[in-house]
């Protein structure tokens, strides 16, 4: 069954934001690459890009969270940690350097705050996420808050030093660093 055109929208939205940012992600190369017209576009997202760039990050953040729960699901925050790693590290290495987090392209769109919101309400899911795990495994609750906030940020930003210096070595220091913290 082929997608249908706001499905098709979307990942060709995902898929660009990581690659070229939000701004990168101009409307010509989103209708080309999702094979979609400009009135599918506008019947399926009224606002436009700003509306298809929003709901396209709420979507990524959605399969990230997916991620989370499988990796929390088991093993302790330190097995987490590992596998949030090794899960972006082949994401890296899949895209030769070239495909990023989304939702971290999101957040840097100053010129499109609908944007920005969505990125900030999914940094605030994962973080409740990683935090609800991190207790749940033992962790006191006023610990677990800002610890999932710092895997997260130094997930995030290794992700980002990783596209640039185009070496997942700084997931693995991210994991080496925050590895023993964890246990």
């Amino acid at each position: 069954m082929t997608a249908g055109p706001r499905t098709r929208l979307i990942e060709s939205a995902i898929e660009l934001v990581r690659e070229q940012g939000v701004p990168g992600a101009g409307l010509s190369a989103l209708l080309e690459r999702s094979n979609a017209s400009r009135n599918s576009l506008y019947q399926h997202f009224p606002a436009g890009k700003a509306e298809l760039v929003a709901e396209a990050t709420r979507v990524a953040g959605e399969r990230m969270s997916a991620v989370f729960d499988r990796v929390t699901a088991t093993g302790s925050p330190e097995d987490w940690l590992a596998g949030l790693v090794g899960w972006w590290k082949k994401a890296l290495r899949t895209s030769d350097f070239a495909a990023g987090c989304p939702v971290v392209s999101a957040a840097l769109a100053e010129a499109e705050p609908g944007v920005q919101a969505a990125a900030g309400v999914v940094f605030g899911e994962w973080n409740t996420r990683l935090a609800d795990a991190l207790t749940g495994y033992g962790v006191p609750a006023e610990r677990a808050r800002p610890l999932a906030s710092l895997m997260l940020s130094a997930m995030e930003g290794a992700i980002v030093q990783s596209r640039a210096t185009k070496s997942v070595r700084p997931l693995d220091d991210v994991r080496a660093t925050l590895g023993p913290l964890l246990r």
